[in-house]
């Protein structure tokens, strides 16, 4: 059977500033075979030429083609909920040209929605004001829940973490289009041409890319450069089809049965 990848992208392909060994071998490796693959990520900041520049000056072989962010998938449904819509957004570059891609207007008042992603530039007045648009009416969206991103200094609040001030403030739940969610990774998985079964989601993280895999059926691949350690899959009722150290040793001939690194 053929298979083509979902590959999460920070603990998988790099950490941090600095590729993961052997990840630009793999994507060669996938690219001479014809496998068909996307870079995955729940990181709404950046857009995805920007994503793609970051890989290539780390010697992958990317083009913005090859990118599917948390920011895409928020626009592409909110599109289809509401076409040309309205916004009020917390976030930066890449989910702001994602909405605009998809017919978005962004605004300060009376939006259709409260969309709210990662970013720097965050403050407290543009929570008070999200928090007011929601008791007003707009919808809450968030583009995932991760609850903190990590850099090169260390951990940051994430996405999650910035709409949960705007959930406890208003009562309101936000819904989220990132990893795991099911409408952005079947989204991914139509965008390659794949069957269920065909899909194959590798990742480092079990609440996110394992979670996610296993909830819509596909093949699931843990890597343990990342966030997870083999210790930690012992307080998960759901387990990955494969774990191995890194994505540098996920063998060309694939095959899955249960294994531990």
């Amino acid at each position: 059977m053929k298979f083509g990848y979902l590959l999460d992208m920070d603990g998988v392909i790099y950490r941090g500033g600095e590729m993961v060994p052997g990840a630009d071998v793999f994507i060669r490796r996938l690219r001479t075979s014809g496998i068909p693959f996307l870079f995955l990520t729940n990181n709404s900041q950046r857009t995805r030429r920007d994503v793609a520049t970051k890989l290539k000056r780390m010697g992958i072989d990317a083009t913005e083609d090859d990118v599917f962010t948390c920011a895409m998938a928020t626009a592409r449904f909110l599109a289809r909920q509401k076409p040309n819509g309205t916004a009020y957004v917390i976030g930066e570059g890449g989910l702001l040209n994602a909405l605009h891609r998809n017919g978005y207007s962004v605004v300060e008042d009376t939006p259709d929605y409260v969309v709210v992603g990662e970013g720097r530039t965050l403050t407290f007045e543009m929570i008070e004001k999200a928090v007011r648009l929601v008791e007003g009416g707009a919808k809450l969206i968030a583009t995932n829940l991760d609850p903190n991103c990590p850099t090169d200094k260390g951990l940051r609040p994430g996405c999650g973490a910035i709409v949960a001030m705007i959930e406890k403030a208003t009562g309101k739940q936000a819904f989220s289009l990132g990893k795991p969610s099911p409408l952005m990774m079947r989204e991914a998985r139509k965008q390659l041409n794949l069957s269920t079964a065909e899909t194959v989601m590798v990742g480092d993280t079990m609440e996110t890319d394992i979670l996610g895999g296993v909830q819509l059926g596909f093949q699931t691949v843990l890597v343990l450069s990342g966030g997870t350690q083999v210790e930690d899959l012992k307080n998960f009722a759901f387990q990955p089809d494969l774990v191995v150290q890194s994505i540098a040793e996920i063998p060309v001939d694939l095959s899955f049965s249960k294994a531990s690194a």
